[in-house]
Formats: structure tokens, C-alpha cells, sequence
């Protein structure tokens, strides 16, 4: 109690969150992890991932795709200078660009979709961060040996040896950085044609660049930073758990099979006292990429890799114990078992509750099944899904690769001629969006007893004239169309230009206005 001027003032316990004596640093400093290298079925998946991911990257580029003589053989190309976007048989044009927000759509679907079923299964198997840091990892062990050897290197005094294996690792790192960058280049340009100009230096200064930004961040991200890049950068841990429910499947360590744990578990079972599976031998921890404990629950740092499922499973058979202890499981199993372990929550956990007189496990235990994926969560991400890339597709099927459009001049808007007809002018746009010439038959629809001639086309005025266009081009005409002063109906009346390819039978049509005076009626 405070008395201030005869007055009692009651002095309330309290501190402030981030007062300066308490504050704790906004970012923590890293601590290294050195992880084990895990063998099994996890693992093992995680290879071939990682090899098709990288597969894909570094080749695609130079895939080869036959579109005919007028367009480029790259099978997947962002042609920026031509604003194309080449991908095997499909080309999408800009004003198409709808195409890549519905796969950018579907890719945020399928994402919601993976995470409410099996968890952080792209961090950990398929995200580009994760990948690298896989590969800068192999390099990592290959010349500076496994867990133990990496982490006496790290302790160790600066000698020749050490000096010598850290300069050869980080310049396999900043090779495969520069790799990283110098493919990602590839697919704006033709990549024979690039690589000769970048080894030559005849390569355009953004080019370099974009090598030199991307071999940074490669570098930095998947050989410095690793695990804060997930954990600090990533905004996907923070999003992911609105996305879980309790049918989610996630890496569960199983502590109502494996507590109390103990490194000495005969001499406690001599004792009489209940031990679970877990031996807390560490392995989970020591194989694990983002230096987490998994028996402390779900944390914002796991990347849901599995390879602490590996680690576990390998030391089970060893003790030739069930595999199991650390699994993929949903939280609604996790807590069925839970209360067979605890009585319902009566008592802390009890492995002889969860096991029969013979040792195997009691059918009171909640089991995963496939079918429990399938919710009406699944349900909706999948038909969203589903939806988009259908729409997609018969966009595709059913799209036209011949446009006109049409710009009415606005300045004048109409002309007398000497012999009292009225001239209208207008500027045609005919788009040939295939690699092939084309001839173009421009028709005009309607506006009685007109015709037009084409400006630069030595033809006749007529109500159908044949353009050549070149292949994937864009042509533009100055259309001139006349109309008798006897056979205008009206001050503004309607017409079309229809636009035909009669080899392919593609058709494309644009209204018109044909402007004339008053005194014209």
C-alpha cells in the first residue's frame, strides 16, 4: 500500500511483457544442428523425391518440343522478349495469363489439401528449401563425415585439415548455389544458346545477375541458415495449423506407449515399477534436420520429414519391440489411446494398460485407416481442386487460337465522300496464336450494299478479303468500309467482322458501329 499526499493507493503485482529487465531477444541466435543420417523407408522416400525434384529442375530446361519452323524447340519456355509461355504443346499468350492463376489456384488448393491430410508432408518432403538442405547436407557428410565426426570438427582448433574441408565444402555448395541460379535462367532463353553467351560473356547483364542473386540466396539459405529459413522466414508453420483437425495424420511420438520412458528399463520393471517402450536413447533427436525433440508434441519447427519415425523404428528392432513408438497418427486415435493408457485420465500413463497378459497390444487401441482421411474437409479441397483443373483443361481443349478485334477511329468518325457516300475507318487486329502462317478470310456481316479495301493491300474494294499472317503474330490492318449515301439507314448502325482460317475452320466475329450524318437519312 502506497500513501501519497494522505491518500492510500493499492499497488497492484504486475510487470509489463517486455519490460527491459525481462525482455528476451526478438531473434534468437542459431544454435548448430548436426544431424545423423537416418536410414529407412522414410528416408528412402525422401531420396527419390529429392532426386526427381532436382531431376526436374536442372533438366527441363533442355527438353526439346518440335512446334514447326516458326517457333522455338524449348519445351518449357518463358519467352519474356515475345510474351509467350511455351510448355510442351500448350502456348499461352498474356492475355491468357488467367491459365497460370488457375494453377497458381490449384496450387494453393492441393496445398490445403496435402496439409489437412498428411500434415507438413510438402516442408518436408517437396519444398525447395527442404531439398537443398538435403543436398548441401550429402556434401556436408561426405567430406566431413557423420553427426560425431561433424560436431569434434566444429569443437576442434583451426588446423590445415579443418581449414582444408570446410574450403572444400562451401565451394561444393557455392558450385551447386551457382548451378542452382544458372539453370533457373535457362528457361527464359533458349539454354544451348544461353550457356555458350554466359561461359563467353556475350550474355545480357541481367542474366549475371539473376546468377549472382540466386547462388547468394541458395547458398545462405540451404547451407547457413537451413532450419531458421522454416522456422523465422516460412509463414507456412504459423498458417499450417489452421488447416489440422483432429483427423489430420501428423508424426506423433506415442507417449501413451512409450512413458515413463527409461535408459534402464529391466532394472525399473525388476523394481516393479511401470516402463514404457521409449529407452531415450535420442536418436529421434540426433536425425532430426530441425534439431527438435518430437516427444515434446507438436512444435511450429517440425517439417513432418519422418525421419525420426525412421530412427525410432530402427531402434525398436533392435529391442525387438513393435515399430511403431513414433508414427504418422491422428490426433482423435492419439487421444482414444490416451485415455486406454491413463483409465480414462485417472492415473499418469501405464504401459500394462495398453498391453494383454501375453504382451500384444490391448484391442481397445484406436487404429489409422484410410478411410478416416476422407472427411467432408477432404471432401471440399478436393472437389475445389478438382473443379479448377477441370475448368482448365476444357478451357484448353476448347480455347480459339484465331481473334480479331476491332478499334472504331474516333477522329473523324465519319467521312463524306465527293460521290455522297460515307467512309467509316477502322483499325483490325487478327491474331494468329499457332506457329503456322495462316490465311485469314475477313468478311463483313451485314451494313447494306458496303464494302471495305484494306490500306496497303493491292486489292479491290470488296465485302471479303483474304490477309496472310504470319505465325504466332499479331497482324494489324487500316480498314477503310464505304457505304452509298443512298443505302445508309440510319446515324449508327451495326455490322460484323467475321475472320476465318478455312484450313483449321476457326471462326471469330466482332461487332461493329457505322457512324453516318443526320442528313444522310
Amino acid at each position: 500500500m502506497l500513501v501519497l499526499d494522505n491518500m492510500q493507493v493499492e499497488r497492484l503485482e504486475a510487470e509489463a511483457v517486455n519490460s527491459a529487465r525481462v525482455r528476451q531477444p526478438l531473434y534468437a541466435p542459431r544454435k548448430k544442428v548436426f544431424p545423423k543420417r537416418a536410414s529407412g523407408s522414410f528416408r528412402r522416400f525422401k531420396w527419390l523425391v529429392m532426386a526427381i525434384t532436382l531431376g526436374i529442375y536442372y533438366l527441363t530446361p533442355w527438353l526439346r518440343w518440335d512446334r514447326g519452323p516458326f517457333a522455338p524447340d524449348q519445351a518449357v519456355l518463358i519467352d519474356l522478349a515475345n510474351r509467350r509461355f511455351y510448355f510442351f504443346f500448350i502456348e499461352i499468350w498474356p492475355q491468357e495469363f488467367y491459365y497460370v492463376a488457375g494453377l497458381l489456384v490449384m496450387a494453393g488448393v492441393g496445398l490445403f489439401l496435402v496439409t489437412s491430410t498428411v500434415g507438413r508432408a510438402w516442408c518436408g518432403y517437396t519444398c525447395p528449401q527442404t531439398v537443398w538442405v538435403d543436398l548441401f547436407l550429402v556434401v556436408e557428410r561426405a567430406i566431413e563425415g557423420d553427426r560425431n565426426a561433424r560436431m569434434k570438427l566444429d569443437a576442434g582448433p583451426w588446423t590445415a585439415r579443418k581449414l582444408v574441408l570446410r574450403i572444400s565444402k562451401h565451394a561444393i555448395w557455392l558450385v551447386i548455389a551457382a548451378a542452382t541460379g544458372g539453370a533457373w535462367i535457362f528457361y527464359f532463353a533458349d539454354a544451348p544458346t544461353l550457356i555458350g553467351e554466359v561461359f563467353t560473356g556475350a550474355a545480357a547483364p541481367v542474366a549475371y545477375i539473376t546468377i549472382a542473386v540466386l547462388t547468394a540466396t541458395t547458398y545462405t539459405f540451404g547451407g547457413l541458415m537451413r532450419e531458421q529459413v522454416c522456422t523465422y522466414m516460412c509463414p507456412w508453420p504459423r498458417i499450417q495449423a489452421a488447416m489440422l483437425d483432429e483427423n489430420s495424420l501428423t508424426v506423433t511420438y506415442n507417449d501413451w506407449r512409450g512413458e515413463p520412458r527409461s535408459r534402464h528399463a529391466k532394472k525399473v520393471q525388476a523394481a516393479g515399477q511401470p516402463v514404457g517402450d521409449c529407452v531415450d536413447c535420442n536418436a529421434c533427436v540426433a536425425v532430426c534436420p530441425m534439431g527438435i525433440d518430437i516427444r515434446d508434441g507438436q512444435q511450429l519447427e517440425c517439417i513432418t520429414c519422418a525421419l525420426c519415425i525412421d530412427a525410432c523404428d530402427g531402434v525398436m528392432d533392435k529391442l525387438g519391440k513393435e515399430r511403431g513408438l513414433i508414427s504418422y497418427a491422428t490426433l482423435s486415435d492419439y487421444n482414444v489411446n490416451m485415455a486406454v493408457a491413463t483409465a480414462g485420465g485417472t492415473c499418469s500413463v501405464n504401459p500394462s494398460l495398453v498391453r494383454t497378459d501375453g504382451g500384444a497390444f490391448s484391442d481397445k487401441l484406436a487404429h489409422f485407416h484410410i478411410r478416416k482421411i476422407f472427411r467432408p474437409r477432404t471432401f471440399i479441397y478436393m472437389g475445389a481442386w478438382s473443379a479448377i483443373g477441370l475448368a482448365l483443361v476444357y478451357s484448353l481443349l476448347t480455347r480459339d487460337r484465331l481473334e480479331v478485334n476491332v478499334l472504331h477511329d474516333r477522329n473523324p468518325q465519319f467521312v463524306t465522300l465527293s460521290d455522297g457516300s460515307i467512309r467509316n475507318g477502322y483499325t483490325v487486329k487478327l491474331l494468329n496464336m499457332i506457329p503456322e502462317p495462316r490465311t485469314i478470310i475477313v468478311t463483313m456481316q451485314g451494313l447494306q450494299g458496303a464494302e471495305m479495301n484494306v490500306v496497303g493491300v493491292d486489292l479491290p474494294a470488296d465485302r471479303s478479303i483474304a490477309i496472310a499472317v504470319e505465325p504466332d503474330r499479331l497482324k494489324t490492318l487500316k480498314v477503310f468500309v464505304r457505304q452509298p449515301a443512298n443505302q445508309v439507314g440510319s446515324a449508327t448502325q451495326t455490322f460484323k467482322f467475321r475472320v476465318e482460317d478455312k484450313a483449321s475452320f476457326e471462326t471469330d466475329e466482332y461487332t461493329a458501329t457505322f457512324n453516318a450524318p443526320e442528313i444522310a437519312r
